[in-house]
């Protein structure tokens, strides 16, 4: 992955230990935020295999149809593993509280989403 054309994700809580996230430089993103994210296993000599590429939805959906996959699609995902794991020897209060904020972020995704439709903006690109 050539580092002039992606950009490193840095997170104070996110380690590269085993895998590191790219996503496209600021100049190449479109609508204010990055859409496309590259996940490769982290190699000590820089060839790290690619292990995920996610692209997310592109402007909005009434004006550019549905492109990729929204934030509450990836949130869903994690939750869904994270009660399988608790229905199982791995389950734990980390997991459960892993669970409770991610869906209290899916309710205030929910929240943004009520709004815009209120306002009449939902799925366009107005505020």
């Amino acid at each position: 992955m050539s580092e002039e054309k992606h950009v490193k994700l840095q997170h104070d809580l996110l380690t590269s230990k085993y895998t590191e996230v790219y996503h496209e430089p600021t100049e190449l993103m479109q609508f204010g935020a990055p859409h496309c994210f590259t996940v490769i296993a982290s190699n000590k000599d820089g060839s790290g295999t690619p292990l995920a590429e996610i692209h997310f939805q592109e402007g909005p959906i009434k004006e550019r149809g549905v492109n990729g996959v929204n934030h509450e699609d990836l949130i869903a995902m994690i939750i869904c593993r994270l009660e399988h794991y608790q229905k199982g020897p791995f389950a734990c209060r980390d997991n459960a509280v892993a669970i409770t904020k991610l869906e209290e972020a899916l309710l205030w995704l929910r929240k943004r989403t009520i709004g815009r439709e209120n306002r009449g903006v939902e799925g366009m690109n107005k505020v």
